[in-house]
């Protein structure tokens, strides 16, 4: 039985599409930061992925919690040639695919990217192994990975995911137990 905190990292202020373009961020509003670290698990491990903006996040959160190392599963999809580029942009040139990355996500990906898909089976593994070994878990990572999470509890497809908001610093708390999931909040503030 595991409990899962999934938090976004805080904010990048980009305005492009940032995947795995390593980015830094904005950990400035340190009282909700702290907040945040009041609200989750004292017992809880730390992990995230291994891109700098939840490396910072996820030290920032960790106090005296136990930090486990950073997981590259954990990544946020992987843009591709869309990477660093504005939405506009390539809407303007890759009108249909960027339309059908959005509305049909599954198997489409982007340019020398990686779907949907390809990311959730990327993250299920390192899913699996942390649930094995640890009863509380705080999981700092990026929006497009908590969602493929949410998708895993709440057994649905990935388009309905997308209706769903991921605010950076959001905790969504996922429950596990014996395989089965169920959802106990998503993009919640304390």
């Amino acid at each position: 039985m595991s409990d899962w905190f999934w938090i976004r990292h805080g904010p990048t202020h980009e305005k492009n599409f940032t995947g795995w373009r390593d980015v830094p961020a904005d950990l400035s509003d340190r009282a909700l930061i702290d907040r945040l670290g009041s609200y989750l698990p004292s017992e809880a491990v730390v992990v995230s992925s291994d891109l700098a903006r939840s490396v910072t996040t996820a030290d920032a959160l960790a106090g005296v919690r136990h930090r486990l190392p950073h997981e590259p599963g954990l990544r946020e999809f992987d843009f591709g040639d869309w990477d660093g580029r504005h939405w506009s942009d390539v809407a303007q040139t890759d009108p249909q695919l960027s339309r059908d990355y959005w509305e049909k996500p599954g198997d489409v990906m982007a340019p020398n990217g990686e779907s949907w898909n390809m990311a959730a089976a990327r993250a299920r593994p390192v899913v699996d192994r942390l649930n094995a070994d640890h009863a509380n878990i705080i999981a700092v990572a990026h929006f497009g990975i908590i969602l493929t999470q949410v998708q895993r509890a709440l057994d649905n497809d990935a388009y309905a995911c997308l209706a769903y908001k991921i605010d950076n610093f959001s905790i969504t708390h996922l429950h596990e137990n014996q395989g089965e999931w169920r959802v106990i909040c998503i993009n919640h503030l304390p």
